[in-house]
């Protein structure tokens, strides 16, 4: 009966465009959540094989020369950060996040259609949710047919299931997006709490592959889109400030701080975790958990600015660095030399985590599972188990070390009345800017241009 009802909207689809109402499409309960998937796709046959070209199922697209590695994929599946560190031996947990259903290990199945998982983008009842440890499989507890009869465009909920709570909870890993943004008020960020914009009105979508730059997009410099791209370059009523696009990112000017309602993750400290240490609460979180270390919490961040062209290198699996001082995961593509690149703001997020001191390298932990980290409490089996998954050798120690990773800020945007002011970088009082280091030999306000950098 299910496929019957199916095949008969085909025509309506045809005829009159997707209904956003697909209650009469749907009648008997579902018993897996591919099913739904199946059901789904009988109409829309050619969204399937869409969604499996797309960055988000292929988290990272980016073939580029790394290291040690030749070409490589510079996917979140194949990245380090300094959250919860990297995905392989973890596929479980980390694979919640996933548009997909059953990834638990690396042999998941790409090419399955049927393992999409529609909902976590479409549902409309507000109720869909993931288990957290289930890789990708919804709550057994969901009454699918109930969330496939509400199906309808996604809203910003739906996109903050991962993107607001990535890192392990709301505003860890971004900053600049949390669950405040579900609802925002106007103070807050104005296109999505005044004009109540969804995230596919900037992020347009086009086959089901969303405009943006992630991680492996930002390898190659592509998928970017910005401000200018709706509001154009001579927004101003002042030509001076129109004149600023040309080396200034809008961001740097219309997102003074991030992190304004809800606290972020600003370090992370694995070389803690273990101890039976009593957290405290700060912005009301536990400073301290004892499966994940110490955790620096801040609210009403001012971002860290860098020249930055839409391009950027990556830590890979396995590249050596001296361990005498920080190690970037990400490092930034773009000076006061190059025409593309404008001083942009940045969550500039650090952590300190394992690595092995024999081998030079970061190491790649087993957090979940039987053996995990999380279970055992035990760096040495935990590395051994994950280095194994990867292939790289393990020396058997493991030592720490501190870690620096970039990410964009781009959203929580306050009405204009709120942006930074003339003297917030320039003059005597200026001091968000340090001119010096961004290459100037002074203020450039003193020479009127960008061009009195340093010789």
């Amino acid at each position: 009966m299910k496929n019957l009802l199916m095949l008969l909207c085909i025509p309506l689809f045809v005829a009159f465009g997707q209904s956003q109402d697909h209650s009469e499409f749907f009648e008997d309960e579902f018993e897996t959540p591919q099913e739904v998937t199946e059901n789904c796709l009988t109409c829309h046959d050619t969204v399937g094989d869409e969604v499996l070209k797309t960055k988000h199922w292929n988290w990272g697209q980016a073939s580029v020369s790394g290291q040690r590695h030749g070409m490589i994929d510079y996917g979140k599946k194949n990245l380090i950060n300094n959250f919860c560190i990297a995905i392989p031996s973890n596929y479980p947990r980390c694979t919640s996040c996933h548009i997909s259903y059953g990834w638990k290990d690396a042999n998941f199945d790409f090419s399955d259609p049927n393992n999409i998982d529609c909902l976590i983008c479409h549902d409309r009842t507000g109720t869909y949710s993931k288990i957290p440890d289930g890789a990708g499989m919804p709550d057994k507890a969901l009454n699918l047919l109930k969330v496939a009869k509400s199906v309808g465009a996604p809203t910003r909920a739906n996109c903050g299931k991962c993107h607001f709570d990535g890192g392990g909870g709301s505003g860890v890993k971004h900053g600049d997006m949390d669950e405040s943004l579900i609802k925002p008020s106007p103070a807050l960020d104005v296109h999505m709490g005044k004009h109540n914009f969804q995230c596919q009105k900037c992020h347009t979508t086009t086959n089901h592959e969303i405009a943006g730059a992630s991680h492996g997009s930002i390898a190659k410099g592509k998928n970017h889109f910005g401000c200018i791209s709706c509001h154009g370059e001579k927004v101003h009523k002042k030509g001076v400030l129109n004149k600023h696009i040309k080396s200034v990112a809008c961001e740097t000017c219309h997102i003074p701080a991030f992190a304004r309602q809800e606290p972020t993750v600003t370090f992370w400290d694995w070389s803690q975790a273990g101890k039976d240490i009593k957290p405290e609460k700060v912005h009301g979180k536990d400073n301290y958990i004892k499966k994940k270390g110490a955790l620096t919490w801040e609210k009403d961040v001012r971002p860290v600015y860098a020249w930055y062209n839409g391009k950027a290198d990556y830590y890979t699996r396995g590249d050596k660095f001296d361990d005498k001082s920080a190690v970037p995961l990400n490092q930034l593509k773009g000076d006061i030399r190059d025409p593309k690149a404008k001083i942009t703001p940045f969550k500039l997020m650090k952590g300190k985590q394992p690595y092995d001191p024999e081998n030079k390298y970061l190491i790649i932990p087993n957090l979940y599972g039987k053996e995990g980290y999380w279970k055992t409490f035990d760096w040495k089996r935990a590395s051994e188990i994950g280095m194994q998954s990867v292939g790289l050798k393990f020396s058997g120690k493991v030592d720490f070390i501190e870690t620096e990773m970039y990410w964009p800020v781009n959203h929580m945007v306050p009405p204009a009345s709120e942006a930074l002011k003339c003297m917030n970088c320039h003059g005597k009082r200026g001091f968000l800017l340090d001119w010096e280091k961004l290459g100037y030999d002074q203020d450039p306000l003193r020479t009127r241009g960008r061009f009195n950098k340093k010789s």
